[in-house]
């Protein structure tokens, strides 16, 4: 029986070179159905698993973003509600209050003569405590009290001025005498369930 090499060194070259195409065409099927095939499945897989990170990505960056812009609105709104709770707090902090308006009296160079607190009023989404004052001072110290009470954090309106006859002092000086009553507000407060 004739060998493998004998038949091909026997076959005219229009078979050999048939021979070597199919022998080329089994090694390509063979590298298609065993490596490529597998190596185009695992690469089409890479890309649908990259293309969903990329979206997971962008996805988180929104967020990162929506969660950054939130959080500087919360300070923002913290920061703001600080400044509300100092302009309008929800204790009456009499104590605080008349301090200040001493400390006031006190750097205008007015002298207090009363200070007498009057009862809280309430109202729908504010109280108001009312304070009446009796002053003395200059013209000039009246007005730099007034002005400087309006610089206080606290919001304070000054109702019922009425100034009375000035008194000249031997000294030469003009004095006057002022009733007022300062009002401060504070929040109602919050109703518990």
């Amino acid at each position: 029986m004739p060998s493998l090499e004998d038949t091909f060194v026997g076959l005219p070259g229009w078979g050999k070179a048939l021979a070597l195409v199919g022998v080329l065409v089994l090694l390509s099927v063979g590298y298609y159905s065993l490596v490529h095939s597998g190596i185009s499945t695992d690469l089409q897989a890479a890309q649908e698993q990259n293309q969903q990170l990329q979206d997971q990505i962008r996805d988180a960056e929104r967020r990162e973003k929506q969660y950054l812009e939130l959080t500087q609105e919360l300070a923002n709104r913290e920061a703001a509600d600080r400044q509300n709770r100092r302009v309008l707090p929800e204790n009456a902090e009499i104590a605080a209050f008349l301090q200040d308006l001493n400390r006031v009296a006190e750097l205008s160079g007015l002298t207090i003569r009363l200070v007498e607190p009057r009862p809280e009023q309430r109202q729908e989404l504010y109280s108001k405590i009312p304070v009446v004052l009796a002053l003395k001072g200059r013209f000039h110290q009246l007005t730099k009290f007034f002005y400087n009470v309006s610089k206080l954090d606290r919001a304070i309106s000054m109702e019922n001025i009425r100034m009375t006859q000035p008194t000249l002092l031997p000294s030469g000086e003009v004095v006057v005498s002022v009733d007022v009553r300062a009002t401060t507000y504070r929040r109602p407060t919050k109703k518990r369930n």
